[in-house]
C-alpha cells in the first residue's frame, strides 16, 4: 500500500472494524500527523465531526478535483 503523506487531504475508507464513526465507502478529510503516521495511523474526522486516529490501514488516499475538495472540507 502506498505510503499516506502529511498533505494527502482527503481518503476513502475501505475497512470499519470496531469503528462506529467510520462509514466504509465514505470520503473523510484526513489531517497531517508525523507522529501517527510513524505508528501506522492516520488522524482522520470521522462522523462524529472529530478528529481520531484509525490504522492507515483502513483508507486509501484519493485526490479530488478543487471543487470537490473544497465542498468537502469542514470549515475551520
Amino acid at each position: 500500500m502506498a505510503k499516506i503523506r502529511e498533505n494527502y487531504g482527503f481518503v476513502l475508507c475501505i475497512e470499519n472494524k470496531d469503528c462506529e464513526d467510520l462509514e466504509k465507502r465514505k470520503i473523510y478529510q484526513a489531517l497531517p500527523d508525523e507522529e501517527a503516521e510513524k505508528e501506522g495511523y492516520i488522524r482522520v474526522i470521522d462522523e462524529s465531526g472529530e478528529d481520531y486516529l484509525y490504522p492507515q490501514s483502513y483508507f486509501i488516499p484519493v485526490q479530488l478535483p478543487l471543487e470537490a475538495q473544497e465542498a468537502l472540507q469542514l470549515s475551520e
